[in-house]
């Protein structure tokens, strides 16, 4: 079954909830009961086999659950004797049986289970006398692997997630990215490692600190094993959404992964993977939101740590923590010794250009940029996610640049590579086929500048480019008379007292001399003028469409005015009729 349709037909069972349950609360009920079904289905061609084995061995005096393990061909298995449609058979004890049902699975499938809150969803159906109902229906559906492929099964959990977000005013981007832009970011991170990753059983690591329902885990998994069918990706990921965590554990469970490593919590304050270091890594990260709820957390460990930590290179302001994610990217990284690694992380544009030198974020620009981890940031086309219709960047970091990339960053604007989806969701009104995405990989790959219909859209810079110092520029205070006031005490004393509302700043690239700056730029407008050394401070900015921009100029004034004058005569005509 397509999983539009799919979804529509499990959204279906709204229609016994509605009146019993509020719209916003739907999720709550249909997205367990689906993850439930989809296990129910995985689990069906062993289940007699299990169940045999589990008799065999306890008579054996053994523990079972190795056996089990084996004979059920996953991660989990279930040892109740019931099943979703054994459960329809007694209609009476039919929560007491669901129960029972439950508690048969696995460690691992239980806790995904409390995730939901499961049991207290039964209560509530229990008491509307709609269990049995909900548990029927859910049972009809089928959704056996072979039936609905993995893929296909993330694409039914992020639709219903979409569909009860909006239900309650809630921001579905804040739950996942769409699959196209998880399949350029994956292109992106993978495509100069193509020899490394074609080697028979090759082995990566992959993590994602804001993990959502597992989509650019599972995407990643899919175009590596895709290249190399004996390649084997190890996913790990955290998130903070306890139902999209959730749905990412079961989705994992099923794919074979080790579950251990999808975590429940703030990555932020409680990073449950603390010690691992990864070969690859992707996120996006909420953008725009405060972290004033974890600041304590945070300046702590910053304060304790410094860069032994996550945070030494500084903080961004409190309304914007996209990029506390960013330096936690950069503390998982393999290192380069180690064979190193490469991540894409997906922000807004505020974490280009915000701040001034010095500033928190100007100092994280520059800690990325004068270690050389940044290889590219790919600009987006608008209108491209959920929640939001801003303009959004891809940002590749890597400590193993390639020879050609060593000391330089690459800027591609992909802005202009887009088509219109056929129905709007939300904000997301655009999206990228896949020659789009080709496009975009091979201006990466190529590491080279590029033009688009007479426009640049990749560009190749030097990290000091990007690089600047702010000086500060004193003028002299004068008295009455037009004289200027000398200092009579100490260091100052027969100097020129410095005017506070006559400062001004000004910022110098890195590539330049600040003394040839000011003597060409400053002094010959204001001759009196010196520089305050000991406030010249470095900063970095990265500004994207400054770099883009292509002037155009305007039409000539003998066009408009022939136009201006077309149009008063049309209303001069218009005019007299009116008055005739």
């Amino acid at each position: 079954m397509p999983d539009t349709n799919l979804s529509s037909f499990i959204w279906s069972v709204a229609d016994l909830l509605r009146g019993d349950y509020k719209q916003s609360d739907y999720g709550k009920v249909i997205l367990p009961f689906t993850v439930l079904r989809r296990l129910d289905c995985v689990l069906e061609p062993t289940k007699a086999a299990v169940l045999e084995e589990k008799d065999l061995r306890e008579g054996q005096g053994l523990e079972p659950e190795p056996f089990l393990l084996r004979k059920a061909g996953h991660n989990f298995c279930n040892t109740s004797k019931l099943d979703m449609k054994r459960l329809m058979g007694d209609g009476d004890n039919i929560a007491e049986n669901l129960r029972s049902y439950i508690q048969g699975f696995s460690p691992a499938v239980r806790d995904i289970f409390e995730s939901f809150k499961f049991y207290l969803q039964v209560d509530e159906l229990e008491k509307a006398n709609l269990l049995y109902l909900v548990t029927e229906k859910f049972g009809q559906i089928d959704l056996h692997p072979e039936t609905v492929s993995n893929a296909q099964m993330g694409l039914v959990f992020e639709e219903l997630i979409r569909k009860f977000s909006e239900l309650s005013n809630e921001t579905a981007g804040h739950h996942f990215t769409p699959r196209e832009v998880i399949r350029l970011m994956v292109n992106l991170i993978f495509i100069e490692d193509d020899d490394a990753l074609t080697q028979p059983g090759i082995v990566r690591s992959l993590y994602d600190p804001t993990a959502g329902t597992g989509g650019m885990l599972s995407i990643s998994e899919e175009h590596l094993v895709s290249h190399n069918p004996t390649a084997r990706l190890v996913l790990s990921g955290q998130e903070l959404n306890a139902e999209s965590y959730a749905i990412c554990k079961a989705d994992m469970l099923i794919k074979g992964q080790d579950i251990n490593n999808i975590c429940f919590g703030n990555t932020l304050t409680d990073d449950q993977l603390a010690e691992e270091k990864y070969d690859y890594m992707l996120s996006n990260p909420p953008f725009g939101v405060e972290w004033k709820k974890i600041q304590k957390e945070v300046e702590a460990e910053s304060k304790a740590l410094g860069f032994a930590g996550r945070f030494g290179p500084g903080l961004p302001r409190v309304s914007d923590g996209s990029l506390l994610f960013l330096l936690h990217l950069i503390s998982k990284m393999r290192s380069a010794q180690d064979g190193g690694c490469r991540f894409g992380i997906v922000l807004n544009g505020s974490p280009l250009i915000t701040g001034g030198a010095g500033s928190g974020e100007s100092e994280i620009r520059r800690y990325v940029l004068e270690n050389d981890l940044v290889e590219a940031i790919i600009a987006l086309p608008t209108d491209m996610f959920y929640n939001t219709g801003i303009s959004t960047y891809v940002w590749i970091l890597s400590n193993r640049k390639p020879a050609q990339r060593k000391g330089k960053v690459q800027l591609i604007d992909a802005s202009s590579y887009w088509q219109k989806m056929r129905k709007s969701l939300n904000h997301k009104r655009k999206e990228l086929s896949a020659e789009h995405i080709e496009e975009i990989t091979k201006l990466f790959g190529a590491f080279e500048e590029a033009e688009k219909d007479g426009k640049p859209i990749s560009k190749i810079f030097r990290n000091e480019d990007f690089g600047y110092q702010t000086i500060t520029v004193e003028r002299p205070m004068r008295d009455e008379a037009g004289n200027i006031v000398l200092g009579q005490k100490g260091k100052a004393k027969g100097q020129p007292q410095a005017d506070s509302s006559l400062r001004d700043t000004e910022n110098v690239p890195l590539s330049e001399d600040i003394e040839t700056y000011f003597q060409r730029e400053v002094l010959p407008h204001v001759a009196d003028a010196w520089i305050d050394h000991s406030k010249t401070k470095k900063g970095y900015e990265i500004p994207f469409n400054r770099h883009f921009y292509v002037f155009t100029p305007p039409r000539p004034l003998e066009e408009i005015d022939a136009e201006l004058k077309q149009v008063t005569d049309r209303i001069l005509e218009m005019i007299g009729v009116l008055s005739a």
